[in-house]
């Protein structure tokens, strides 16, 4: 229990007493009464009273929310720092992504993020966190499952691309915006739903050479779809449509969002 907490207990427990003892004609009844007297409480009686139990039970209640909230923002900041100190070289098993920030190309380019992102086999989000950052997950080879928990708004560029064995994603209801080469090169990836998303843009060539792809479901919501979107997936998208054609970029995004609508 916080000094506070503590100071003002001792005051509710000096000053009740009091109260409930009162001067001679709060304490007293009237001559000729039939009802008792009432019960003079202090002292250490206060502490086993309904009265006490209640008001320290609120005490820690306080105490209690306070800490949750203050953990609630700083716990993941620990983590990230934690991480930082980590060797990069050091295989995990798992990535964790937090913060939403975008990792550097020279750290992706690495030899030590390639050799350890071979072996992941699980990604793990931490809370409160909107963006999945820039190269966040790329080319973790070996990872057969993505769940992209409620709150994240958006991928960012290549996030999770060079999922070669990636086979199903499952995206939540939040999401608005699907980066740049995010899911590039995923070539196990045969299915993708969107439909109960929020999903306003795919950027350019955000599904590009997923080359199993062969179903689609985008919502009402989609609006735009960058140039390349779905380059080499020739499985989705029959060859009379131009998805590469940069001249007239509003009516690919058009021809391509009524032909993903129609086959759903």
């Amino acid at each position: 229990m916080s000094k506070r907490t503590a100071e003002d207990l001792a005051d509710a427990i000096e000053i009740l007493p009091n109260e409930v003892e009162g001067g001679d004609d709060d304490s007293e009844l009237s001559e000729g009464s039939k009802e008792p007297a009432a019960a003079v409480v202090g002292g250490d009686d206060f502490m086993h009273t309904d009265d006490f139990r209640r008001l320290f039970v609120g005490f820690v209640m306080v105490d209690t929310l306070v800490a949750m909230r203050w953990l609630d923002t700083k716990w993941h900041k620990v983590v990230e720092r934690k991480l930082i100190e980590l060797e990069e070289d050091e295989p995990f098993g798992e990535i964790i992504v937090h913060g939403g920030n975008d990792v550097s190309l020279s750290k992706v380019d690495s030899h030590a993020w390639r050799e350890r992102n071979k072996q992941v086999t699980k990604v793990v989000f931490l809370l409160n966190i909107t963006k999945v950052g820039g190269h966040a997950c790329y080319l973790a080879s070996n990872l057969v499952i993505v769940d992209i928990p409620e709150g994240i708004t958006s991928i960012g560029w290549a996030s999770f691309g060079g999922f070669s064995s990636l086979k199903d994603i499952k995206f939540p209801k939040s999401l608005t915006s699907i980066g740049a080469y995010s899911f590039n090169r995923c070539s196990s990836l045969e299915e993708v739903d969107l439909l109960h998303t929020h999903v306003e843009e795919l950027n350019t060539y955000a599904f590009g050479d997923c080359t199993s792809l062969r179903e689609m479901k985008v919502p009402d919501s989609l609006q735009m779809v960058g140039e390349d979107v779905f380059c080499g997936c020739s499985k989705l998208v029959p060859s009379t449509i131009d998805v590469e054609d940069k001249t007239n970029h509003d009516d690919v995004t058009s021809e391509v969002v009524a032909y993903l609508r129609s086959i759903q």
